[in-house]
């Protein structure tokens, strides 16, 4: 075993008519299916936070959403409030095949701190133990597809490069949020650090 296909946070709300909806979000999800048959391991990430999580623009009185603040572990996107634990859209999407998982890693479920990447909260120290789980199944070889490619995708595949993965992130598989040139910057960072967009 030593390929997994990593899915990231295809839930209801980064889908159309969602909380934080991707344009596009539920368009990759056919192709993602399709993609799971070619891999060893498949991976799934949910996004699962408290109700009034630091990262909601609606815990600081008098912030928007998107607006850019200072947390004790650095810059922080505020978010508008989503994928709360147990809510419709903290849900897959429903044409996800979720049964085809080997693991389901939650993430963000830590009130003071916000978790984009699969493997780390984002002081990008605290692990979710997704690098323990490849690592003791012999997986090196990692593919990313999700929501939203300039944020949990990005930050993901940055993550594992850094540890030695060899990531590869299907861009045709992937949708962006694209707020102030966020996904330009990604991509180059992505590529920076030796992630492969395909």
């Amino acid at each position: 075993m030593t390929k997994a296909l990593i899915v990231i946070d295809v839930q209801n709300d980064f889908c159309p008519g969602g909380a934080l909806a991707v344009a596009g979000g539920d368009e990759i999800v056919p192709g993602i299916n399709t993609l799971m048959t070619e891999f060893d391991a498949v991976i799934l990430t949910q996004d699962w936070h408290p109700a009034g999580h630091s990262s909601f623009a609606s815990q600081h009185e008098g912030r928007a959403p998107m607006e850019l603040i200072e947390m004790p572990y650095g810059p922080q996107v505020l978010w508008p409030d989503h994928c709360i634990q147990g809510s419709p859209g903290a849900a897959f999407h429903p044409d996800l095949e979720t049964d085809r998982a080997d693991l389901i890693i939650r993430k963000g479920y830590n009130p003071a701190i916000d978790s984009y990447s699969a493997l780390f909260e984002n002081d990008h120290t605290t692990p979710t133990g997704l690098e323990g789980y490849l690592r003791t199944r012999g997986i090196r070889t990692l593919t990313m597809v999700g929501l939203a490619t300039d944020f949990c995708v990005n930050f993901s595949a940055v993550d594992a490069a850094r540890l030695g993965f060899d990531v590869t992130v299907r861009l045709d598989l992937c949708r962006a949020i694209d707020h102030a040139g966020s996904l330009a910057t990604a991509c180059d960072g992505m590529t920076d650090a030796g992630v492969t967009l395909a």
